[in-house]
């Protein structure tokens, strides 16, 4: 087996360009060092007469699909987002006093009342979201939804 710094002096410019395709000229070179990495770990257990370059470029394909998830999850840098117009209930609908009510209840009963109210779901899956038990969650949504009422009978 030749040792593995002539394989990359090679087959390096053809990774490189797999992963150029794959994508594009900005994240290919994290994507051929991810290739060439992994390939050192893997190249002691590779078999005799394989063929080097393909499977080289099988791992520039599967870390070029890595490099693209996490492209796809990180945040694109925007300027500031306009305010929605909206004709239901929810935030930019003029019903500022009731998202600043919801917003100033605690945390787990601002949670259940969203995730039981707003979002339908029953009170064991809520209980799963925020910990604890059916009961506690309902107790925390009806908590929430009185002291709602009530702020809201207030400022009328």
């Amino acid at each position: 087996m030749e040792p593995f710094e002539r394989v990359v002096e090679e087959h390096g410019t053809v990774v490189l360009r797999v992963c150029r395709a794959l994508v594009g000229p900005d994240a290919a070179h994290d994507a051929w060092s991810e290739t060439f990495l992994a390939a050192l770990v893997a190249y002691p257990r590779l078999r005799p007469g394989s063929d080097v370059r393909a499977w080289l470029v099988t791992i520039a394909h599967r870390k070029s699909v890595d490099v693209l998830r996490v492209r796809a999850r990180q945040a694109v840098p925007v300027g500031d987002p306009p305010e929605p117009v909206s004709t239901g209930e929810h935030p930019g609908d003029g019903r500022s006093e009731l998202w600043a009510a919801v917003a100033a209840l605690p945390p787990k009963q601002r949670q259940c009342v969203a995730y039981h109210h707003v979002a339908g779901l029953p009170y064991d899956e809520v209980a799963a979201l925020v910990g604890g038990t059916a009961a506690a969650a309902r107790r925390a949504a009806a908590d929430g939804m009185s002291t709602l009422r009530r702020t809201l009978r207030e400022d009328q």
